[in-house]
């Protein structure tokens, strides 16, 4: 049955806002308990993470997709898997649920509602790592097994906090969402347009890795027939 327009943009919402709730949540207090070690409290959030986001897919998937991003949605649009008269809204709640999830986080922590992350990332490294990072999480999503898309995702995130320069926000709702938070996790508003620039870049990047694996299974398997 097909699940009509509102409840996927309350399923989108929901979703990312427990999404940055998540991340910055955790990312709060692992920095609390880590005594100072960057390196436990990274680890402790990309834990947190993983796992949050392994649930959070599987429990809004059959609703809305469980996108939670606009790169994302933006590439089910443009592959027709996503309506295309969905996509701005399904964006336009993406986004308000990422600074929702912001507010929530700060919430829980006693933290003013209201801020703006000191947290400056930039640097062509890190535009290379997010493009890297968004180019990685469509093609996991686009070539996954049925039913592995949600561990999957969760594990290639996971592997990218670690392995890019980034910590692998691929994402622009992310993005938004950590730049109203001065915490742990967040990116300084002016590093906000070089991130999202750089993981639409990667999304179109991993849409066409997925084309061209497609391309070359096709020709194996003709030559194998021939």
């Amino acid at each position: 049955m097909q699940v009509r327009l509102p409840h996927r943009l309350l399923a989108e919402a929901l979703g990312t806002a427990l999404l940055l709730a998540i991340v910055i949540g955790s990312g709060v207090m692992a920095e609390r308990l880590a005594g100072g070690n960057v390196a436990v409290a990274l680890l402790a959030n990309t834990a947190a993470t993983v796992g949050g986001l392994y649930v959070l897919i599987e429990v809004f998937g059959p609703v809305s997709g469980a996108h939670f991003n606009p790169a994302v949605s933006a590439v089910m649009a443009w592959r027709g898997d996503l309506p295309r008269a969905a996509l701005l809204p399904y964006v336009a709640a993406q986004l308000a649920g990422a600074v929702a999830g912001a507010w929530l986080a700060h919430g829980m922590f006693e933290l003013p509602l209201l801020q703006w992350s000191q947290h400056v990332r930039s640097g062509p490294g890190v535009w290379l790592a997010e493009a890297v990072a968004t180019a990685g999480l469509l093609l996991v999503i686009l070539r996954a097994p049925a039913g592995r898309a949600a561990s999957l995702v969760a594990a290639y995130i996971g592997a990218a906090y670690w392995f890019t320069a980034s910590t692998s926000f691929a994402n622009p709702a992310a993005a938004v969402g950590r730049m109203v938070s001065d915490t742990f996790a967040g990116i300084a508003p002016a590093s906000v347009p070089g991130f999202i620039a750089a993981q639409l870049v990667g999304a179109a990047l991993g849409l066409g890795l997925h084309h061209a694996l497609g391309a070359l299974a096709t020709h194996a398997a003709d030559s194998r027939d021939a």
